[in-house]
């Protein structure tokens, strides 16, 4: 069984790899995209797999949105409130419902965005999106429902803050951004979530905001038709009102020094380090980003020096991973690191910056960077394996360009990448006042 399986998806593979050898695409689907009048966007992903569709709602209001002082954490919050009822239906009512269709239902928010989705048979098409439409459009709950679900928020920070690396998190963020909303994570400041109950006004207002036709895109995936997924996006999405509210995001001035901050833990664990360089914006054009995100797994990946010494060689850490994602702001290329003796941070540390410094000075290896572009595009295609596998990779790009074309537009950027680019880009941002370092131990020792 386990042969046939292997089997399939080496099968699957060379279809999707056919299909786009033969367009030069990475995305290998047609797809429609549809504007209503009041600013909502369609975008029709037709799939060979049978019977299922696949619909992601993505808002683009994330905690970069959060501009206000005092009013961090709210995009996380409305992930909560979206479930707790609408003007039709109650939360009964709409588990009821979803049940029935024997629909998977969640969601998900981050920095930049909040997505919505289900998973369901394709005859529930219609009930699903008008149960959609009317917690976009007319979502309805008491003050207390609110404030349940602020505390359960709260309880939720507190849940978080039991674990190290969230606290590492935090404080690497506030203290590497002084005005971009990126300095706060998207659970938000703790002052802000301890007076959330108290801001139900303001929650309404929040909604009111950025829950709008103009800030979202629906995509369907799937045992779908274009026309029928029109024809209902406009049955009960096209009486929509849009809004007029744009956030001005602040700008984040250049940094002109290092900056470095550590937390004292109070429980016992390993010693954590983070390491991070102000990186560019996604970009579907420039390469700055296209050459940061090749560079990261030949110099921080598995297979890279720095982990084969220090994890498997030298065994001084037990963990060692990379982030760096996708963000219409500059964020951060960030280096995680658990180190097994607290005697060894300093040395680990040093490790790491000379590895950032290598690649300013050294080209890679042509072979080594043609290596890593396919797996790159393999992996991302290999992926792509149902309905719902496609709709969930498309959502991070439609939150940021609101149509699947940046992919391919990316991984032909990704082509276009030398080592002299690599070299170059990372002379720019791995610089010593572009840096931030955070650490994090404990006086107790670790368990």
């Amino acid at each position: 069984m386990r042969k046939l399986i292997a089997l399939l998806c080496v099968s699957l593979l060379a279809l999707s790899t056919a299909a786009q050898q033969k367009n030069g695409n990475l995305f290998p689907y047609n797809y429609a995209i549809d504007d209503l009048d009041n600013g909502l966007r369609l975008v029709t992903i037709p799939t060979d797999f049978p019977n299922m569709i696949a619909l992601y709602i993505v808002v683009q209001a994330g905690s970069r949105n959060e501009i206000e002082p005092g009013k961090s954490g709210y995009a996380h919050l409305f992930e909560h409130i979206m479930f707790r009822g609408s003007e039709n239906y109650s939360p009964e009512q709409r588990d009821r419902i979803l049940k029935k269709a024997g629909a998977e239902s969640n969601a998900t928010t981050n920095a930049d965005r909040t997505t919505y989705y289900e998973t369901f048979s394709k005859e529930d098409l219609e009930s699903v999106m008008k149960l959609e439409a009317d917690r976009f459009q007319r979502l309805k709950y008491p003050e207390s429902s609110y404030k349940t679900e602020s505390l359960a928020v709260l309880g939720e920070y507190n849940k978080n803050s039991a674990d190290p690396t969230e606290k590492l998190e935090e404080v690497l963020h506030e203290t590497a951004f002084t005005a971009h909303t990126y300095r706060h994570t998207t659970m938000g400041f703790l002052k802000d979530i301890q007076d959330m109950p108290n801001q139900y006004d303001y929650s309404l207002q929040f909604y009111n905001r950025f829950y709008r036709p103009e800030h979202t895109t629906i995509t369907l995936v799937g045992d779908v038709t274009h026309d029928n997924a029109l024809a209902l996006t406009k049955k009960y999405f096209g009486e929509w009102k849009s809004g007029n509210y744009r956030p001005n995001i602040p700008s984040e001035p250049a940094q002109t020094e290092p900056r470095h901050a550590s937390v004292a833990w109070a429980a016992p664990t390993l010693p954590w380090i983070a390491v991070a360089f102000k990186g560019p914006a996604y970009s579907d054009e420039k390469k700055d980003k296209a050459a940061l995100d090749l560079l990261s797994p030949m110099a921080f990946g598995s297979n890279s020096e720095l982990y084969q010494r220090l994890v498997l060689k030298e065994q001084k850490v037990d963990e060692l991973d990379v982030a760096f994602g996708n963000h219409p702001d500059p964020e951060l290329f960030t280096i995680w690191a658990r180190i097994k003796d607290p005697k060894d941070i300093d040395y680990v540390r040093d490790q790491i910056l000379a590895t950032f410094e290598r690649f300013t000075k050294q080209t890679v290896d042509p072979g080594r960077l043609e290596a890593t572009r396919s797996r790159i595009r393999y992996s991302f295609a290999l992926r792509m394996n149902s309905s719902s596998a496609i709709a969930n990779a498309v959502a991070q790009y439609i939150a940021l360009r609101r149509t699947p074309e940046t992919i391919n537009k990316l991984f032909t950027l990704y082509r276009e990448i030398s080592p002299e680019d690599i070299r170059a880009v990372a002379r720019q941002y791995f610089t010593e006042n572009n840096r931030t370092i955070v650490t994090l131990s404990s006086n107790r020792g670790a368990n």
